[in-house]
């Protein structure tokens, strides 16, 4: 990840606040994240962008959380026309049929007993992975489970605003 200014950091911090909020609700569909961030601009650094973001998801209410994972399709079904989420999941692209069925069952038990997706920084991992987290997790307590859930949501975002920062135009 990048620490120093770019281009990306500084049309974001130069941009009219309903672009750059429109910008922020890619990364995190919390709407307190997003005027927290927004708020704290310009940032001098793309590092002091990601540090406003971590602290950003440490002050989210349960409510706030729920709404920042409502963003989130479930792992193994991106959302259609959403690279995004396409290219975060893509661990799960090759997997077996044998696979998906078995995150689908465990997907809608996790949803049953949190009332929410199983939500993690699903990049670099291979569907096997995220499988074994998902069957890991699934016995943590709801309290315990918010608290993994807000720092997957947070690694989520530190990748996704690198991304925003590194941007080269707005294209």
């Amino acid at each position: 990840m990048t620490s120093g200014t770019t281009p990306g950091l500084a049309r974001f911090n130069t941009s009219a606040d309903s672009e750059a909020l429109a910008a922020l609700h890619e990364v995190c569909s919390s709407s307190a994240w997003g005027s927290k961030i927004l708020a704290q601009r310009p940032y001098t650094t793309a590092e002091a962008l990601f540090l406003a973001g971590d602290a950003a998801m440490v002050e989210l209410t349960a409510e706030d959380l729920a709404e920042a994972m409502a963003g989130h399709p479930p792992i193994g079904r991106p959302k259609a026309g959403d690279p995004t989420s396409s290219r975060e999941q893509s661990g799960m692209a090759g997997a077996s049929a044998e696979l998906k069925t078995e995150m689908l069952e465990l997907n809608l038990a996790y949803q049953d007993r949190f009332g929410h997706v199983f939500l993690i920084c699903a990049t670099g991992l291979t569907g096997e992975q995220m499988r074994d987290a998902l069957r890991q997790r699934i016995g943590n307590s709801p309290e315990e489970e918010r608290e993994i859930v807000r720092t997957e949501l947070g690694k989520i975002n530190r990748i996704r605003l690198n991304r925003l920062v590194e941007e080269e135009s707005s294209a």
